[in-house]
């Protein structure tokens, strides 16, 4: 497939997962306050969730993989959270019995990702 066409599948997905995150964000700041990160948490879970179904359906051959892998898989839940991805990645060596891969994967994104957004949030606050 034309690489620009894959390249505008993606950016419309985008689009729609960007404005999702959003209004989910907002919606959950109405609903529960700004006491916990609600917002990031029901994205996380809802595309988690929307990725488990679609590659179901991929795996299946219920759906082709184009358009709706570059437009739902990596558009629209790129843009609403790249959590879907890593639960995707865990389910996928849990599925393969690589629990020790599993658990290392799980240690090291939690632990680096935290780690490298309060360094960089450090190193912003000294400028």
């Amino acid at each position: 497939m034309n690489q620009l066409i894959v390249l505008s599948y993606v950016a419309f997905g985008g689009a729609f997962g960007a404005c999702t995150r959003y209004l989910i964000s907002e919606l959950s700041v109405v609903l529960f306050g700004r006491g916990f990160p609600y917002g990031t948490l029901a994205v996380n879970v809802i595309g988690s969730f929307i990725m488990g179904l679609l590659m179901s359906a991929l795996n299946q051959g219920m759906i082709e993989a184009s358009p709706w892998r570059p437009i739902i898989g990596l558009g629209f839940l790129g843009a609403l959270t790249t959590f879907s991805t890593f639960s995707m990645d865990n389910v996928v060596l849990l599925q393969h019995g690589e629990y020790f891969k599993m658990t290392l994967n799980l240690l090291l994104n939690v632990f680096l990702s935290i780690s490298a957004c309060f360094i960089g949030f450090q190193l912003m606050m000294r400028s």
